[in-house]
Formats: C-alpha cells, sequence, structure tokens
C-alpha cells in the first residue's frame, strides 16, 4: 500500500492539529534553551514514543534545564534524582513501612512515580541502584515487597551522565543501556549561541515563572497519533537491514566484522521504526520515508554498537561505525 492509499483526510487534520501542539511545545523549549537543536528534538520524540533517554554531556550544557522546561512545557510530573555511590535501590522505587500503631506495613513510594525522571550522572551509582530502574523502565511498573504498582502515563526516565569523569563511576549494565530509545551526545555552543546564553543571564523574565504550552491530555492524544504514521514494507525492510548489517556485515557486502564486537538488538529495530515515525510527524508528514530513519539513526544505534578492541586501536568510535552502516546500507 503506498502513502497515497493510506492517506486518511481526518488523519491528516489531525497531525496538522499536533503539528501546531508540537510548535508551542518547541517554543517554549526555544525560549529557554539557546541551540541544542538536536537535544529538543530528540526529547520531544523521546515523549511521543513513551521512550527514554541518556543524554552524555560535560556539565553546563543545559541538560537538566532541558528536561525541566519539557515537563514545564507539557504540565508533567517531574522528579529529579541525584545518583550518587551511596544511594539504595529504596531510595528510587520506595519501600515498606512499619507501622507499630496499626501493627502494618505502609508503602511508602518513591520518585520514580512521576511522568518524567531526571537520573542525574547516572553513572555514580553502582549497578544494584542501576538496575533498580530496568522493572520500571521496560514494563511501567514498580514492584514494593509483594506488591506491584504501576507509574504514572506517560513515564520517562530522561538519564544523564559525564564522558569525561571516569573516576567514582560505574559503567551502566548493557541490559539498561538497551532499554533508552536514543542516547544523545550533547556538544558545546557555537560561539554565536553562547554569546546569545550571557547575553540572556542578565534578562530575568526570561527565567521567570515555568510556562505551560499543552496539557497533558493533548501530548496523550499526539502520542496515540504516532504508531498511525503510516511506514512501506520497503523502509521497514530498511530499518531491519540496518540493523543486521551491525550484526552481520559482510552479509551486506560491508568489512567491518572485525571491527564490531556487539550488533544492535531488536529493540533497536523497533526503536528505529517509532522515533522514524515521531519525526514524521514532527515534520507534519503522515508517512515516514528513508530519511526520516537516517536521520534518526545515530542516536538510536550509537549506544547499542560496541566497537571491538580492533576499532578502538584504529580510533573508531560506535559513531563511526553507525555513519559506515548509513553509507553502505542500500537506501530503497
Amino acid at each position: 500500500m503506498s502513502p497515497e492509499n493510506n492517506f486518511d483526510p481526518e488523519f491528516q487534520e489531525r497531525l496538522t492539529l499536533a503539528k501546531g501542539l508540537l510548535a508551542r511545545v518547541n517554543f517554549v523549549l526555544e525560549k529557554k534553551i539557546v541551540g541544542q537543536e538536536i537535544l529538543r528534538r530528540r526529547l520531544v520524540q523521546a515523549l511521543l514514543t513513551n521512550g527514554h533517554v541518556l543524554l552524555e554531556g560535560v556539565p553546563g550544557l543545559a541538560k537538566t534545564l532541558a528536561i525541566r522546561t519539557l515537563a514545564e512545557a507539557v504540565d508533567a510530573q517531574f522528579q529529579r534524582i541525584q545518583f550518587t555511590p551511596d544511594l539504595l535501590p529504596a531510595d528510587i522505587i520506595g519501600t515498606e513501612i512499619y507501622r507499630p500503631q496499626e501493627g502494618a506495613f505502609e508503602v511508602r513510594k518513591g520518585p520514580v512515580f512521576t511522568n518524567l525522571l531526571l537520573a542525574d550522572e547516572i553513572n555514580r551509582a553502582p549497578a544494584k541502584v542501576q538496575s533498580a530502574l530496568l522493572e520500571t523502565m521496560q514494563e511501567r511498573q514498580v514492584t514494593i515487597g509483594e506488591t506491584s504498582f504501576r507509574v504514572p502515563d506517560p513515564f520517562l526516565v530522561l538519564a544523564t551522565q559525564n564522558p569525561i569523569e571516569q573516576e567514582g563511576t560505574y559503567p551502566l549494565p548493557e541490559a539498561q543501556v538497551d532499554r533508552f530509545i536514543a542516547k544523545v551526545k550533547v556538544d558545546y555552543p557555537s560561539p554565536e549561541e553562547e554569546l546569545e546564553i550571557i547575553s540572556r543571564a542578565y534578562a530575568p523574565q526570561l527565567h521567570s515563572t515555568s510556562e505551560k504550552a499543552v496539557s497533558l491530555d493533548e501530548i496523550r492524544s499526539v502520542m496515540a497519533l504516532v504508531p498511525k504514521v503510516y511506514v512501506d514494507h520497503r523502509v521497514k525492510q530498511y530499518i531491519v537491514n540496518l540493523v543486521w548489517a551491525s550484526r552481520d556485515p559482510s552479509r551486506y557486502g560491508i568489512n567491518l566484522s572485525s571491527l564490531i564486537e556487539l550488533g544492535a538488538s531488536p529493540r533497536a529495530s523497533l526503536s528505529l521504526l517509532s522515533m522514524a515515525q515521531a519525526e514524521a510527524l514532527l515534520n507534519g508528514e503522515h508517512f515516514v520515508v528513508p530519511q526520516n530513519v537516517k536521520d534518526v539513526a545515530l542516536d538510536v544505534l550509537r549506544h547499542r554498537i560496541m566497537p571491538s578492541y580492533e576499532a578502538e586501536a584504529q580510533g573508531l568510535s560506535s559513531d563511526d561505525l553507525v555513519n559506515q552502516l548509513l553509507e553502505a546500507v542500500v537506501v530503497p
């Protein structure tokens, strides 16, 4: 079925309304965040796909501000957890407290019960603490004692980590890394953007109060449109080819077998699909084109492809490998 045959005037009308709502969200983000277009775009896409995002960048690049501003713009609940070596799993998910007066246990829910959870410097806590988020990120529920509780909908974990400090940090478990729909590298602003940043620092009216752009119910209505964005079979096959090429490059005539230690999981295919649909929706389109897939592929795949020792010896990062795959895999 072609995009033309799949065209639905009513859906297109809803898509136009959705584009307007998202434009309002982006307007609020632009007012608070100078530059960082990819960061802003990926955060909105993660919200639309109910996915989790790992943000990597040095301190002071507005990662926390961007997440907090997004929560304000969509009128969502927001919680922040500062990850430290002495943090306990109960500090995240909650615990049972014994009440001697009643002779019973009472459940005290942790900060994970929110819409947007900022896990700040997530790699500063040991693996048992990081793993406390595993069930919540995948199953959207938390088990305290013998009872399971659903977290609010939508629920996003937006985690940050510092790429340069190694002392006192713990690598994220592979199972947890794969649960992030995207890993976004936040870079320094341009000189012009940095000039705008310091100019805004002396304009209190730009930082005064929080600003709501849309309601959470409106965001949920837009989220419901994402899976309905049409994806042709050839585009789906392109997504599968990209992911499979990371596992078996020689199958596609790509000479990278010795450079990739571990390829992307099937979850990567699902993430590429939903993020490409969100990319098309942000553009106001009712169908996905291969360029939508290419636009999101680096952020979706970079944390799922592990370079081999040989690749590291050649100075090749996972970003380099993803870009080579994008160049080599045939576009439909």
